[in-house]
């Protein structure tokens, strides 16, 4: 079955093909098997929810929203973001109450509360492309042989982006918490092979002020740092990118977010599903009701334009690559020729 994002996969690996051709080895991230997670775990056929069953699509007051419940703690702050008491089945009282309140309301307080929340389609783009932030200049790379670089993203887009850079020749270390470990190792363990099997691994203590100058110093002496995390998650770890760029004028750092590393979307929470239809990523029944169209499918996009995003940055001396899954899924609908609405 053809992916309904086809084209804009098929765009973003011919560019990463003459990029990484021109690093080390040639890479095609479909032969790595890390652009889907056919037979990784249980998937339904998409629609109101998410083939995982993780998210969903629902009528707020003014319009549709997707909200993503994989995590536990997330189901117990549905009371405190619909204002009201839940009892039992939590998805029974968003659909309940969530046509109270308008979908600008809803993704406020979801921000305020980590709730990886969306309205359908607010964001918007011409094609998946990764900006980049100039932060740092150093001299420009043109061989990726001896590149390192430090992984310290997780679940699927970031890792993806490594995964790549590790099929192209570079040494490439994943760097986990031992207190926060990548949730997929557990609950894919295939897949997390598949996306980190090519990696060494390095696990610290980010608790601990040893940790955290043992991180500051691989990061120090790295060409590519990747990341996932939500900017305001570096400043306790002393890793603010002034003085990181400062340290090592020549990185690049890819940071997938959410909704970018800059301004107020930065702090918001995403993962594929709710992205994919923050971005328009979604399809529309000839009632305007939206539906899913796959499987967290802003992860493989957004894990390939951060791998050319970062290729481009080593090319013109370093920077910071922002690349985000909202962003990313927009411009895959754009590029995809999906309609914004029925």
């Amino acid at each position: 079955m053809t992916s309904p994002i086809a084209p804009a996969l098929a765009r973003l690996g011919a560019r990463l093909g003459e990029l990484t051709a021109t690093f080390g080895r040639r890479v095609d991230g479909g032969a790595l098997g890390i652009l889907d997670r056919a037979g990784q775990l249980p998937l339904d056929a998409p629609g109101l929810a998410s083939p995982n069953q993780a998210c969903r699509l629902f009528r707020a007051g003014d319009g549709w929203m997707a909200l993503n419940l994989a995590r536990e703690e997330d189901r117990e702050l549905i009371g405190a973001w619909l204002e009201r008491e839940v009892a039992g089945d939590p998805w029974a009282a968003v659909a309940a109450g969530a046509a109270d309140y308008s979908r600008a309301a809803l993704v406020e307080r979801a921000a305020l509360l980590g709730l990886p929340a969306a309205a359908v389609g607010e964001v918007v783009r011409d094609g998946p492309e990764a900006p980049r932030l100039a932060l740092g200049r150093g001299a420009a790379r043109r061989s990726g042989s001896a590149l390192k670089v430090i992984d310290l993203s997780a679940l699927w887009a970031g890792p993806l982006c490594g995964a790549i850079l590790a099929a192209m020749g570079a040494q490439v270390v994943k760097v986990e918490s031992v207190r926060r470990p990548d949730p997929t190792r557990a609950s894919t363990p295939e897949f997390y092979r598949r996306l980190n099997g090519g990696k060494t691994e390095l696990a610290l203590d980010l608790a601990t002020a040893e940790g955290q100058a043992r991180l500051r110093g691989e990061i120090d002496g790295c060409d590519v740092l990747i990341t996932s995390a939500r900017p305001r998650a570096f400043e306790g770890l002393g890793l603010d990118p002034q003085a990181v760029f400062a340290r090592n004028p020549g990185l690049v750092w890819t940071a997938t977010t959410g909704y970018g590393w800059t301004g107020e979307a930065s702090r918001r929470v995403a993962f594929g599903d709710d992205a994919a239809a923050a971005g328009g990523l979604v399809g529309w029944t000839a009632d305007g009701e939206p539906r899913f169209l796959g499987d967290a499918l802003a992860d493989p996009v957004t894990g390939l334009a951060a791998a050319v995003g970062t290729l481009d940055a080593l090319q013109a001396g370093g920077g910071l690559v922002d690349v985000s899954l909202a962003g990313s899924a927009a411009g895959a609908a754009a590029v995809c020729g999906i309609a914004r609405a029925a």
